[in-house]
């Protein structure tokens, strides 16, 4: 039994889930119907909770071999075929002996590093620096996709991050494996639009008009709001309609922002008779107040200029040209150069995302943390 229904990691069933039906139909239609998919949205817009949920589709779980692979933290050609088989042996290890042993058989390379356990389970022992080979490796992965007894979908969140790899053309050497294999289909998940963008939509890219495309926006906040005050009731708990549009304005309708906060209130409940707006700021100062360390140590990583241009940035809101002279004069920082060379070094650390030629903070609770400064 889960104790508090609003999950802030994971996927635990569609009770769960809040909405996405259309959009679970439409991945589901492209996918069994032989289409790669691009799926993009701004980060904690609840990508990954679709992929999941749209895996657990019993239509899905009965035909195919579905592998969901994270490859935000890798950085290199390496790092990603690490993720891709361990991510691959997991599924399969809970499957018939002869499903993994194939898997095992095939990836030559790395079958040293594929231990079994006392109970028999097959289990990954392999280090990053252990992938001496990557192009080799990836490639026997990929011969078992084309030779799996079942077809296959793979879902590859956080795509665009190959681009930053030091290896040229990763994209381009993908794209040969993914063209070259008749027996998987793939989900490319991303969050940096512009990144993703240029890659399925620019004819200069491998990956140009090879998929469909999803893109993923705010749940509506009449049907939030129903799965809230649902969720509420049925654990015997209240809360506001006021405080629930009050949490969908303050994150802009941002899919894991909301939960976090209901999480929060809905553990604060046993003291409160019903939650109100005010209970949701003294939530918002709780998930803020968590992540005060990580944002001390994130701050003490900056330049000056670019803590400046940072907190110049939160006061400000989102409607803005940080390279006008306006704002410029406003914040007291230095000249139009100065500020891009700040704004290109926050994009690279992932502070600070930009979107129809506007840059924000894209995490809320370092937003407000900041506006306290």
């Amino acid at each position: 039994m889960i104790k508090n229904p609003f999950l802030t990691y994971g996927y635990n069933g569609p009770e769960y889930f809040c909405d996405r039906v259309e959009e679970t139909k439409r991945l589901t239609s492209l996918l069994v119907n032989g289409n790669h998919v691009a799926l993009m949205s701004p980060r904690r817009m609840g990508k990954t909770g679709l992929i999941r949920h749209c895996f657990a589709q019993k239509e899905l779980q009965n035909n195919y071999y579905l592998f969901v692979v994270d490859i935000y933290a890798t950085k290199s050609l390496a790092e990603l075929t690490y993720e891709l088989g361990r991510a691959i042996l997991s599924v399969l290890k809970s499957k018939e002996r002869k499903v993994w042993e194939r898997f095992i058989q095939i990836v030559g390379s790395l079958r040293t590093g594929i231990t079994l356990d006392a109970v028999g389970q097959p289990s990954w022992n392999l280090e990053i620096g252990d992938i001496q080979s990557p192009k080799i490796s990836l490639d026997e992965i990929f011969q078992y996709l084309k030779s799996a007894d079942k077809p296959c979908l793979v879902a590859i969140d956080e795509f665009q991050t190959i681009m930053d790899y030091p290896e040229q053309n990763v994209d381009a050497l993908l794209r040969t494996y993914i063209q070259e294999c008749n027996n998987a289909w793939f989900v490319f998940s991303g969050s940096k639009r512009h990144m993703m963008g240029e890659m399925f939509s620019s004819p200069a890219r491998p990956f140009y008009q090879s998929a469909s495309t999803i893109s993923l926006k705010s749940i509506p906040l009449d049907t939030y709001s129903a799965f809230i005050a649902g969720h509420f009731e049925q654990g015997g708990k209240h809360i506001t309609t006021e405080a629930i549009r009050y949490i969908y304005e303050k994150f802009e309708g941002t899919t894991w922002y909301i939960q976090k906060i209901c999480n929060e209130l809905y553990a604060m409940a046993e003291q409160n008779l019903v939650c109100e707006i005010k209970d949701v700021d003294t939530a918002i100062g709780y998930a803020v107040e968590e992540k005060n360390d990580t944002y001390q140590d994130l701050m003490a990583r900056l330049s000056a200029k670019q803590k400046v241009l940072l907190l110049a940035l939160a006061h400000a809101g989102r409607n803005v040209q940080p390279t006008s002279g306006e704002f410029i004069k406003k914040y007291h920082l230095t000249s139009a150069s100065a500020v891009q060379r700040s704004m290109s070094a926050l994009l690279d650390k992932d502070i600070v995302t930009s979107s129809n030629g506007q840059y924000y903070i894209y995490d809320y609770f370092l937003y407000y943390w900041l506006n306290q400064k």
